[in-house]
């Protein structure tokens, strides 16, 4: 307790330096906390919007237990696309037992009402369409515990048991786990170790650099105490105590600020992301790492930095040469290249691997032991640079910076291992958005729309026929061989016009109306043909009625529109004359074609919605529950970036202010012997841009190996980002820009001989 008294009594009572010193210390830590903060609540928030989510899920009776369900309410959910947004309706009918109603509503919604929640509320004033899908009246919005979101669309509509006859009955609302989560799992630890490496690695750097700041001044305090009697350890403690208390103070800072962040976010939201305020309250693991674990590192910083100043006092005192740095440090870098370069390697010789348990560890591992290792390489690299370019080079500016650097090459590494970080997580985040863009989503230029015959009244089919913006719609369904088993292939039956076939597809051959024909894809066969003569079946009408036909002879080349699948490429072409009238095929798809423009879609689905309102409506190739969540991926990804390159800067302009505080007796020194302040920025520019540049090239190079072996291990079609290199180059060339121009100011115009009187 004595040297952490001392500690902080040597802290206060200092000087007004060393008091400034201890406020940027808090600072910076503060920073680092609010940042940590923000990336340790993502899970929270994500986890109590699927809570939400479930909450509202309806659960079914037991089957174990028999009891009459025909007085129980029904329920029916239907999600579609609104744009790039899933819009959910859920349909309620009441029923003679009463239940309680799902979170967010008082009571559950009568026939003709429809309760939405604030977004949609707000929609539906500027787009007249989307009340089609909603059949009533609005009577009141949805409450926060029954919405995941604030602004996701959601819809309880009121209906008739009659109208609701497909409805499932419930028995309470409430289930432990969502049936889709905001995030995938696998997506989220893709998120997860992804923030590790644009955000956690720079943030440890970082915190690092602010634990260390004056560590010159402070080691030659601490070689005093040292001479005067303390121990190795009370020095140590002593150190540590000043850089636990900017610590400490820092954290409560920190959460303070993630508090405020938190607030105003939250309310104003984030493209594609928003959240309920409660929903980002720090957890207790996310308050003991900020509270605990940001001062535990400064403690280990702290007694790390004082052991050369409490080891040997007299080299601190006499500014004795530093020791080399150690060539171990080489070592993380050309482990994580190894295993990067190896998958590249396993890419380029069309043998990526298949097997995802071994990727799922190695690339992790790899990012991050390239991410240390340009820390630990930086130093070396830099003292092996400076020895060359100093004894070739016949500038004297350069030859002052680079001599600099040689003798203290742990000042460059706190300069610039920040930026670097910041350049080799850029690499790293935009091949994780590569990987997210290769998802699912509709790339044809028409956009299909299947939905269960089955499910469709002969009105609403003749309607849904005549819809505007709908090019054309067609009806396939499955058939079977006459005389062969049940799992013997059969082909598919597409009953449409010739007209109709034309509005599905790219292009047809010559086609006659009213006549049955076999359809043959010209880009290749999947699975068998159709043979000519076959006898095949259709079953009509629940079942009760059977329908023979015979494969025809003629057939008829047709070929898609690229991206789209609305034809199965071995099919049978019927008319519609060809079914008995008011026969309702079985195992049939009612599927309508359109364009695929944004806005037509919307129209189309508002146009579904007011024709059958409960329709189960599939867009093929338009994923929008997958859309979605690459939305908040890259959302969050975005946040990880800014707080990355908050911490790079952050880190680069600590570390540089304080280099220049320590710098100032050598420059004064320089400035007294004769050398003019251009030579001095010159040198000051030097020492730091040669060094950055190493290291950034460095960044640059292994940055797009991991991203490359990263993309190798996705099983997606782009292993080589050749487009984003430009955008990374450009960047890389930005921070060196921004560092030349933040060492220029570090050489004043006057010269304070105070500053080497010691000297």
């Amino acid at each position: 307790m004595n040297e952490t008294l001392l500690g902080l009594r040597l802290l206060f009572g200092s000087g007004r330096g060393n008091r400034a010193r201890f406020v940027l210390m808090t600072l910076g830590g503060s920073i680092g906390v609010c940042c940590l903060a923000v990336v340790l609540t993502i899970p929270g928030i994500l986890a109590a919007q699927d809570a939400r989510v479930a909450a509202r899920q309806a659960v079914p009776p037991d089957r174990a237990v028999a009891a009459d369900v025909s007085g129980l309410p029904l329920w029916l959910e239907r999600t579609d696309p609104y744009g790039s947004r899933p819009l959910v309706r859920i349909f309620l009918a009441r029923g003679t037992e009463a239940v309680a109603p799902p979170p967010g509503l008082k009571a559950v919604p009568d026939r003709g009402e429809v309760f939405v929640s604030p977004r949609l509320h707000e929609l539906l004033r500027t787009e007249n369409g989307l009340a089609q899908r909603l059949p009533g009246r609005e009577e009141g919005l949805i409450g926060p515990p029954g919405l995941a979101r604030p602004d996701e669309l959601v819809a309880y509509v009121g209906m008739s048991r009659g109208e609701l006859s497909d409805g499932l009955p419930v028995t309470r609302f409430g289930k432990r786990e969502a049936p889709i989560s905001t995030v995938d799992p696998s997506t989220l630890d893709i998120l997860r170790f992804t923030m590790v490496g644009i955000v956690l690695l720079p943030l440890a750097v970082f915190l690092s650099v602010c634990a260390r700041l004056s560590a010159a001044e402070r080691a030659r305090r601490l070689a005093a105490l040292r001479l005067l009697g303390m121990s190795i350890k009370e020095v140590q403690r002593v150190n540590a105590a000043e850089t636990v208390a900017a610590a400490g103070l820092g954290a409560l800072l920190g959460l303070g600020e993630y508090w405020i962040l938190n607030q105003l976010f939250s309310r104003a939201g984030l493209p594609g992301f928003t959240w309920y305020p409660g929903d980002g309250t720090p957890s207790g693991t996310t308050l003991l790492a900020c509270l605990v674990g940001c001062p535990a590192l400064a403690w280990f910083v702290g007694r790390a930095s004082a052991r050369k100043a409490a080891a040997n006092p007299l080299a601190v005192r006499r500014a004795a040469v530093e020791k080399p740095p150690s060539s171990w440090g080489f070592l993380p870098l050309i482990a994580g290249s190894g295993i990067a370069a190896g998958y590249c390697a396993a890419g380029i010789t069309g043998h990526a691997p298949r097997d995802t348990f071994l990727p799922s560890l190695l690339i992790p591992s790899a990012i991050i032991m390239i991410g240390v290792g340009l820390v630990t390489t930086l130093a070396p690299l830099c003292r092996m640079l400076a020895q060359r370019v100093a004894r070739s080079t016949r500038s004297l500016a350069l030859g002052l910076a680079m001599r600099r650097n040689e003798a203290e090459p742990g000042g460059t590494l706190r300069v610039a291992a920040g930026l670097v970080l910041l350049v080799f997580a850029a690499s790293l985040a935009q091949g994780v958005l590569i990987q997210l863009d290769q998802a699912t989503r509709n790339s044809s230029r028409i956009q299909s729309y299947d939905i269960p015959y089955g499910e469709l009244t002969t009105a609403q089919r003749r309607s849904l026929g005549h819809l505007k913006d709908t090019q054309g719609h067609v009806v396939s369904m499955q058939s079977s061989l006459v005389g062969a088993s049940e799992t013997a292939w059969s082909p598919h039956v597409v009953v449409a016009t010739c007209s109709q076939l034309r509005a599905a597809v790219s292009w047809t051959g010559p086609c006659v109306d009213g006549q049955a024909m076999r359809l043959r894809g010209t880009e290749g066969t999947v699975g068998e043909a159709p043979q000519a003569g076959a006898r095949f079946a259709v079953q009509l009408d629940g079942g009760y009625r059977r329908l023979s036909l015979t494969v025809p002879e003629r057939s008829l080349p047709y070929r898609e529109f690229p991206g789209s699948l609305v034809i199965d490429p071995e099919s049978v072409l019927l008319p519609p004359s060809a079914l008995p009238p008011g026969s309702r095929p079985v195992n049939a798809t009612f599927t309508l074609v359109s364009t695929s423009d944004p806005d037509v879609v919307r129209r189309v689905l508002d146009g579904i919605g007011h024709v059958a309102p409960t329709a189960d409506v599939l867009p093929q190739g338009l994923d929008i529950t997958g859309l979605q969540q690459i939305a908040v991926i890259k959302t969050l990804l975005a946040v990880g970036m800014v707080l990355g390159l908050v911490i790079g800067i952050g880190a680069y302009l600590v570390a540089a202010t304080d280099r220049a505080v320590e710098r100032r007796p050598q420059v004064t020194a320089l400035a007294l012997l004769g050398a003019r302040p251009r030579t001095l920025r010159a040198v000051q520019v030097a020492q730091v841009v040669l060094p950055l540049a190493i290291g950034l090239a460095l960044a640059v190079v292994v940055g797009k190996m991991a991203e490359s072996g990263y993309l190798v291990t996705g099983g997606g079609a782009i292993f080589w980002d050749g487009a984003g290199l430009p955008l990374l180059l450009a960047g890389t060339l930005g921070v060196m820009a921004v560092a030349a121009l933040g060492a220029l100011p570090l050489v004043g115009r006057r010269i304070d001989p105070e500053l080497i009187r010691r000297d």
